[in-house]
């Protein structure tokens, strides 16, 4: 544990990178989708977002390294508190217990934040890239970011996981955003097994799609239960993979692709409607994919 503590920055930052490399070449290799802009301008704009976010992240937390969680966990730890710290249920048992519980809390911080115009503003930054690559994965507004982190700070608090495992479900989380934004093509008998278990490219880009009842679908980062469990999972969109149009409709232009756009959208003063906000279709029926909270 000491190890994970001392490197969790070399070990995050060095499985991160290693993943977006190889994704990025496999999308040359086995690319899924025609991309509608060209990489140089995207890329450069999604990497300088990650590095603002780092800077910004670290400024804002102070002493204590971007990766938050992990040292608050070993700060519950040490104070007993959290629920795992009370009860002391096996090591093993909390490890996987804890995995499961901070995955499906994160697909309920994605729904609120289709759901909740505030946290739309931010988040429409991570939909409006017109294409979906392994750097989609990482675009999101460095205030969200910041609430994310708190977010999860709240958790450990309250959960109470080991340092163990907050550091794998972090890598864990990080890896997966990159795999499944990557813009390859998985044989469809194989994505068809792993979709049982982990969200694929094919089911998240569903989620990018400009079609509301798909934008509000596949909102897992990791495990693909929770889409299942709780009545938003779509299989396929509807116009295909090939036809499908990705992003944004208001923001089907160069815009999103340029950095100032990016950390400055949310804070223009336009009308920020959220997916959710036409819930019901032209036949009084409830659209696929939306969830009656």
């Amino acid at each position: 544990m000491d190890f994970i503590t001392n490197h969790q920055t070399e070990i995050r930052m060095g499985t991160f990178i290693g993943l977006l490399v190889l994704m990025g070449g496999l999308e040359f290799i086995i690319p899924r989708k025609q991309r509608t802009q060209k990489r140089l301008r995207r890329w450069g704009t999604n990497i300088a977002i990650i590095v603002i976010d780092s800077v910004l992240l670290r400024a804002v937390v102070g002493l204590i390294s971007a990766g938050l969680a992990v040292g608050v966990a070993a700060f519950a730890s040490a104070q007993g508190w959290g629920l795992f710290n009370l009860i002391h249920a096996p090591q093993w048992l909390e490890f996987i217990l804890a995995l499961i519980i901070f995955d499906m809390m994160i697909y309920w911080q994605h729904v609120a934040s289709h759901y909740i115009p505030a946290l739309w503003a931010l988040h429409q930054v991570h939909h409006a890239d017109r294409d979906i690559d392994a750097t989609t994965g990482i675009r999101f507004h460095p205030v969200e970011i910041i609430l994310s982190m708190l977010y999860k700070m709240l958790l450990v608090l309250i959960i109470g996981p080991s340092v163990a495992a907050m550091f794998i479900f972090e890598v864990i989380l990080n890896g997966c955003a990159v795999f499944n934004h990557a813009n390859i093509k998985l044989p469809k008998g194989l994505d068809r097994i792993i979709r049982l278990f982990l969200v694929t490219p094919d089911m998240h880009r569903v989620h990018h799609s400009v079609v509301k009842h798909e934008t509000n679908a596949n909102y897992g980062f990791s495990i693909s239960l929770w889409d299942r469990l709780f009545g938003s999972y779509i299989d396929q969109p509807q116009a295909g993979h090939d036809d499908m149009i990705i992003g944004l409709p208001q923001f089907q232009n160069n815009d999103p692709s340029t950095l100032g756009w990016a950390m400055l959208v949310p804070f223009r003063k336009h009308k920020i409607d959220t997916p959710n906000s036409e819930k019901v279709s032209a036949d009084g029926q409830v659209r696929p994919g939306n969830l009656n909270l």
